[in-house]
């Protein structure tokens, strides 16, 4: 007896997934915890493994399909002998056509029960429904053919009735018929000669740019009516969008070289992209945002950087950046005020005493955002390689769900994209995140002197609903306070 697996759910309550690469094929032999597939999920790449052992019978999902939780997506064979097709003693070809979803087999059996029935005139198998029909065993003529001469037998019927037959209609006769039962009827006009309609008709074609004298008009009395002026602007825009359809289509390709069809790159919209947009579009439209930006001095900070990177302090494979700095710096501010690492649930506001600082990382896969747990309570060693290690498996794309879970504030550093501030949207869950801007040399008032110093801008955004303006500009003012003296930060 054959054994179906289900797609599990893999964590954090998701409905489906997409099958990216199955490791196995039809007639292997797998053993347990054997990785069968990998699959994509809104969260990050998972890995499957066999949960038996025994002889793959079938793969029941094509790659790059989305199945849901609980779709079978492989059965193993009973016994670990044989796979199902080669015990019943099918073709290979049946095999192969039972793989990829049974669409071979279904055609063959078709074919198979036509029998002759089915056959076409050269005797080839022809599928259900697109054979030679039975009753119509006779071409029809072609055009311009000549016809067959009738025998005496049945012409002479047809002479006889030609004799009694009314005379035929002329052409001018049959020309002014058919133009006569074709042409609209003629409108109705006023005296003054304009078409016949109602005050309101005449003012919704003013409206909508319509001529009166170019409707045919459906009233009882040969008038326009509101139906023919709508009708009559429907066509109009429609044979508008048409031409400029077109127009642009003939734009495009003449300026690149092809249709717009092949100019265009359509993607997926699933997976990490759809939970992140769902994520932003949830924050956004449920919480408050305000934002507060914030130039801040961070020469120091970038000294303190190049005495780290040139001496090894923190280890020969740690990885030393301004982001290690100002990771370090928000999990200081936070603990000052505590009010911005909290979150609203219900009709309570709950304060965290923990700092699971999330690192947003732009990957191939999208945007995701995972967290370092309990990062307040690390030194800048352990913290530089919890960074290192969360965008590293990041943009592998196999970051579990677990490590996206939890966050209570993030990070986004835009500046590594030469971008000096931007207005970020909070991570669900949160009460605000920080957006770290691109640190670039700016005149400076130092003293009395104007001097060239290294800049950056820092803006939050914050739940406006937890945290008020005092709370916001008193983390913001701490975090530029630690990265123009780091030293702040190691006390």
């Amino acid at each position: 007896m054959s054994n179906e697996f289900p797609l599990p759910d893999v964590g954090e309550g998701l409905t489906e997934a997409d099958i990216v690469s199955w490791k196995v094929a039809a007639g292997d032999t797998v053993t347990v915890n054997q990785i069968l597939v990998e699959i994509e999920t809104a969260k990050s790449l998972v890995e499957l493994p066999s949960p038996q052992a025994g002889l793959v019978d079938a793969l029941l999902v094509e790659e790059g399909q989305t199945v849901e939780v609980g779709t079978p997506i492989i059965r193993f064979g009973g016994d670990g002998s044989s796979s199902g097709a080669a015990s019943d003693g099918a073709a290979p070809g049946a095999a192969a056509g039972k793989t990829s979803g049974g669409a071979a087999t279904k055609a063959s059996g078709g074919a198979a029960e036509g029998g002759a029935a089915g056959a076409d005139e050269d005797g080839g198998a022809t599928l259900v429904g697109y054979g030679a029909r039975a009753a119509s065993s006779k071409r029809r003529p072609r055009r311009g053919a000549t016809a067959p001469a009738p025998d005496a037998a049945s012409s002479a019927p047809t002479q006889a009735s030609a004799a009694t037959a009314p005379a035929p209609t002329t052409a001018a006769q049959t020309v002014k018929s058919t133009a006569s039962a074709a042409a609209p009827p003629e409108p109705a006009t006023t005296s003054a000669g304009k078409p016949l309609a109602k005050p309101p008709v005449r003012r919704l074609a003013k409206d909508l740019g319509i001529d009166l004298g170019s409707i045919a008009p459906t009233g009882t009395r040969g008038e326009v009516t509101r139906d023919d002026v709508q009708a009559a602007a429907q066509r109009s825009g429609a044979a508008e969008e048409a031409s400029t359809a077109v127009s642009a289509d003939a734009g495009v390709a003449s300026a690149g070289g092809g249709s717009t069809a092949e100019l265009e790159e359509r993607i997926p919209f699933k997976g990490v992209t759809k939970m992140m947009a769902k994520a932003m579009v949830d924050s956004a439209f449920t919480m408050p945002h305000v934002t507060e930006f914030l130039d801040v001095d961070v020469t120091a900070t970038m000294d303190f950087v190049r005495r780290l990177k040139s001496t090894k302090f923190l280890g020969e494979d740690v990885k030393v950046s301004p982001l290690l700095l100002v990771a370090k710096a928000v999990t200081w501010a936070a603990a000052r005020n505590p009010r911005i690492n909290s979150c609203l649930e219900g009709d309570e506001i709950v304060v965290r005493k923990y700092v699971n600082l999330g690192i947003a990382a732009a990957t191939p896969r999208g945007l995701i955002v995972p967290n370092i747990k309990n990062a307040q309570s690390m030194g800048l060693t352990e913290l530089a390689q919890s960074i290192q290690g969360l965008t590293a498996l990041a943009r592998s794309g196999k970051t579990p769900p677990a490590d996206q879970a939890g966050g209570t504030i993030t990070i986004t550093n835009v500046g590594v994209f030469g971008v000096d501030a931007g207005t970020p949207i909070i991570n669900p869950g949160e009460a605000a995140i920080l957006a770290f801007g691109q640190i670039r040399k700016r005149p400076w008032v130092v003293g009395d002197e104007i001097v060239p110093r290294d800049i950056t801008t820092l803006s939050v955004s914050a739940d406006h609903r937890v945290v008020d303006g005092e709370i916001i500009s008193k983390f913001l003012a701490d975090v530029g306070r630690g990265l123009e003296d780091p030293s702040l930060l190691l006390a």
